[in-house]
């Protein structure tokens, strides 16, 4: 479901590239909808999430059904009724929220406007998304994930569709995507229904902010509305940054971002899904040496594909944003700037990916001061990169400079893996099973194999953006089969076996 999702994802990146480019309507939307966005990494599947499930799954494994439902009673009034305070805070608000978010929108280019008027409509999404992900962590909680997962899918049609036919029909052709985010929001919520009408699971809302499982759940969350969102706050920072460096800086990051986020998404995302209520019920449980082993065995597919992926996205970069994005709107320069940026992302692609199963590692124990400690430093260090960065680059005329806010934003995620890392080897929680040695010496030697094959196959920017669509997506496709046959076959031959990477060895 997450694969089906993120490839829908991919589509509907591709439509907006071919329609809105790199322009004032894709930057004004971007920051639009961004608010939002970030705003649910809060209180949907960021901070609720790591609160919720921990506390639900404790429930669930250690009371009866009917006290299990007391709490999905409560949990939805309170936070049902605290969202939608915000979201109408949100709506009249949102001229303050953009001038905070994109200060360089303010001038007579219309940006700022634009930004305004689409995020009266994209606001609201955060009160339909957090309810549709607190539905989602009940399924999750009982075992049921494919629902959950789906809701993603919803969006991506309904936005592809509102591009498609729903903007010809505007004044103006950018607030179709604005709507399409409000409609998909109500469906998305709709969908998880009855799903949890065979779980006896559905909501009836009750306002009991007092209620010991609520009370339970704030306290988890509070530090976690900002230890488990780092990497998108950093990547809001770059956001505001990138409004001052003119028209168009965000709408690169942005499609850059996407990319990167594809491998982070089908695989990081959709295995923190899963560790996350395994591990909550471990530490329900009190099962100790299980908790750890699962977090290894996390890693260890974590070095299998996400760095193979950073390094195919570094090495493929023009390749891959020539072939998915250029055309229409979307211009040659387009396409150099957004590979650029794609590789700075990419550096950090295993920072994000180890941080999506290290940081669920600390929620389950219900311990969510040490991200925020930890996400407090990387923040710091992300401002000053990006900061120092910006600068320095816009002082020598280097064009790409929104690359520098890319690479900031890798370099903390790098820093914010390291650290959680750290403190779960310090107190103990992480202890490394055997064979770690040999395992990282065969990653090496098939990355590497498949770094010199990615060498051979390249060819120039120039080919890449005179050939036709149909050439430029078959030598990539036979690009990236013969560079990943390549690794795991090396891989195979080096010895390892899927026995390996199964959990507890």
């Amino acid at each position: 479901m997450t694969l089906l999702s993120r490839v829908l994802g991919l589509v509907r990146d591709v439509v907006f590239a071919r329609y809105f480019g790199a322009t004032i309507v894709m930057d004004a939307f971007i920051v639009a909808n961004r608010i939002p966005n970030m705003l649910r990494r809060f209180f949907a599947e960021g901070a609720f999430s790591q609160g919720f499930v921990p506390v639900m799954a404790r429930y669930k494994e250690q009371h009866e059904h009917e006290e299990a439902r007391e709490l999905i009673d409560a949990v939805a009034g309170t936070l049902g009724l605290i969202l939608f305070a915000i979201t109408l805070l949100g709506v009249v608000a949102a001229p303050l929220l953009v001038l905070v978010v994109a200060p360089g929108f303010v001038g007579e280019n219309g940006r700022f406007d634009l930004a305004t008027a689409m995020l009266r409509f994209t606001f609201p999404y955060l009160l339909f998304v957090s309810l549709t992900a607190f539905a989602g962590g009940i399924l999750n909680t009982y075992g049921r994930f494919a629902a959950s997962a789906f809701t993603p899918v919803i969006l991506n049609v309904v936005l592809i569709a509102c591009a498609l036919w729903l903007a010809p029909l505007l004044a103006e052709p950018g607030m179709a995507l604005a709507y399409g985010v409000f409609l998909a929001g109500i469906a998305q919520l709709l969908f998880q229904i009855p799903f949890l009408a065979k779980l006896h699971a559905v909501p009836r809302p009750r306002w009991l902010p007092t209620h010991k499982g609520v009370r339970r759940i704030g306290k988890l969350m509070l530090p976690a509305i900002f230890g488990s969102s780092i990497a998108q706050v950093n990547v809001l920072l770059g956001g505001v940054i990138a409004s001052l460096l003119g028209v168009g800086k965000i709408s690169l990051l942005y499609y850059s971002d996407r990319l990167m986020e594809f491998p982070l998404g089908l695989f990081g995302i959709a295995l923190a899904t899963v560790t996350l209520p395994h591990l909550s019920r471990q530490h329900a449980s009190r099962s100790g040496q299980a908790f750890g082993e699962t977090i290894d065995w996390s890693m260890k597919l974590v070095c299998l594909i996400a760095i193979p992926a950073a390094i195919g996205l570094i090495m493929l970069a023009e390749p891959l944003v020539a072939t998915i994005f250029f055309g229409g709107e979307f211009s040659p320069h387009d396409v150099e700037m957004t590979a650029i940026s794609l590789q700075a992302f990419s550096v950090g692609l295993i920072g994000f990916s180890l941080v999506k199963i290290l940081a669920p590692a600390y929620f389950a124990r219900e311990d969510t001061k040490t991200p925020v400690r930890v996400g407090l430093i990387a923040l710091l260090v992300n401002f000053i990169l990006s900061v120092g960065l910006a600068w320095w680059l816009t002082s020598i005329d280097y064009v790409a400079t929104h690359a520098g806010l890319a690479l900031a934003t890798s370099i903390a995620a790098v820093l914010n893996a390291y650290l959680l890392y750290r403190g779960l080897r310090r107190d103990g929680v992480l202890v490394h099973a055997r064979g770690w040695l040999p395992l990282l010496l065969r990653f090496s030697l098939a990355n590497a194999v498949m770094a010199l094959l990615l060498h051979v196959l390249a060819r120039p920017l120039e080919w890449w953006l005179s050939a036709d669509l149909a050439s430029r997506a078959g030598w990539l496709a036979l690009t990236i089969v013969v560079a990943a046959l390549s690794y795991f076959l090396l891989l195979l031959v080096a010895g390892l076996r899927p026995v390996h990477l199964r959990l507890g060895r």
